[in-house]
């Protein structure tokens, strides 16, 4: 197992053209292949720079790229204009759409005694390893697994072999690595490298994909003084070194640590890249741990029409609401439903303030009744935008023209908040 590239600060700033010339430098140093599968992230990791490593490799292998798999998870399917934006040039007859209810086949099971051990008894059972079916039978010589190293709610750090049995899993394992992260708890996880959902991961990767030529083309993104998005590193390679230099850079790059808590944060959901509280949510995920007991959130979220990015579970989303971790965990021990999409459950759970500081949603397709109904404040869009306008904000503190001092994220997805006293370890 090898690092094949490694490059990355916290001042690196990578171009398009670097990317590129690093891919193809790996690629040359593989030697021939046939049947390539890539797998990038879906839209929701626009900023992930895995649209022009995508389209590096098509370049690189033109015919021998036979395969893309968008990692959807449990996300909705790319429309065209999401394809064109994020692949330019690259065939659509490429793309394979995964189905995580369909298309999955189970690879091996994670023995119940490891998983015990490595949850501290929080989850007892085998977790069961799936992917999609293409990479298992499509007799690739190549697998590319691209995407973005960034603290994660459910698995401390994003991407690496999640993108594999999470992107490309089924029901099963997404349902119950879902619930497991929830229950383990997210403050102990998310900005952290060595978690028990990745150990579970590595094993499933250790064990059953020896024989799968899984390559990882890892990165991660963060703004420079200039406010500007920029790519600070790049790690490819198919061992879990590679994947712990690129947590490392990560942590220094997308990691904010505030000295005192934040009474008013206030987010903004990009209308092309946030269309559900599914995802829109990352704005309380990443935020948590800053935002002062009795302290406001505020979300702008213009894009926002639904909560669920799969019907089944928006659904479960508007029947049991965004509440308390006792409350949910009561809702599934006395309903079926929940307990046939843990998935859903553990998002409620990661959804929820807990009661300990408010969540007022400006949603732009939403109504005031559907905000309420799951448990969250609602302000008028236009309105609050108008006070605290997007375009005129900057990230970080700005105080207002009454003197009011808030906090501004412009993207939750790139990054972690915190304050110190709420840091564990």
């Amino acid at each position: 197992m090898t690092t094949h590239y490694a490059v990355g600060s916290p001042t690196t700033e990578l171009s398009h053209d670097d990317l590129r010339a690093a891919l193809h430098g790996v690629f040359d140093r593989l030697g021939p292949r046939e049947r390539v599968l890539a797998l990038p992230p879906d839209f929701t990791r626009f900023n992930s720079r895995s649209g022009p490593l995508t389209c590096a490799t098509y370049d690189y292998y033109g015919e021998r790229l036979v395969d893309v798999m968008p990692a959807l998870g449990t996300h909705f399917p790319m429309p065209d204009w999401q394809l064109e934006k994020m692949f330019p040039g690259l065939p659509k007859s490429l793309i394979r759409e995964h189905r995580w209810r369909d298309d999955v086949v189970t690879i091996g099971n994670v023995p119940a005694e490891f998983v015990t051990q490595v949850t501290e008894g929080i989850w007892t059972k085998p977790w069961p390893a799936q992917v999609n079916q293409l990479l298992w039978t499509g007799k690739h010589d190549l697998i590319l697994s691209i995407g973005q190293v960034v603290p994660h709610e459910v698995m401390g750090m994003a991407n690496y072999n999640k993108n594999v049995f999470v992107g490309t899993g089924g029901v099963e394992g997404i349902n119950e690595s879902h619930f497991i992260g929830a229950a383990y708890g997210m403050e102990r996880m998310m900005g952290r490298a060595d978690t028990p959902l990745r150990k579970i991961l590595n094993y499933a990767q250790d064990h059953f994909c020896k024989h799968l030529p899984l390559l990882y083309a890892l990165t991660v993104v963060g703004t420079n003084e200039r406010r500007e998005l920029v790519t600070r590193g790049l790690f490819i390679g198919d061992d879990h070194d590679c994947y712990r230099q690129a947590c490392a850079l990560s942590l220094q790059v997308n990691f904010t640590i505030v000295p005192a808590p934040l009474a008013k944060v206030v987010v903004y959901l990009d209308h092309e890249e946030f269309h559900s509280t599914w995802l829109g949510n990352k704005s309380i995920y990443r935020t948590r741990m800053a935002i002062a007991d009795g302290g406001e959130l505020i979300v702008l979220a213009p894009g926002v029409k639904t909560f669920g990015e799969d019907p089944q579970i928006d659904v479960l989303i508007r029947k049991y609401g965004y509440r308390t971790t006792p409350e949910i965990m009561g809702f599934m021990q006395n309903n079926v439903d929940l307990q046939g999409n843990l998935s859903a459950a553990a998002h409620l759970i990661h959804g929820s303030s807990e009661g300990r500081f408010k969540v007022t949603y400006c949603p732009g397709h939403l109504t005031r009744h559907e905000i309420e109904s799951v448990g969250y404040e609602y302000a008028d869009l236009a309105a609050t935008a108008l006070r605290y306008d997007p375009h005129q904000l900057t990230d970080g503190w700005n105080t207002m023209p009454d003197g009011e001092q808030i906090f501004y994220i412009s993207n939750p997805a790139l990054g972690l908040w915190a304050c110190n006293e709420r840091l564990q370890g």
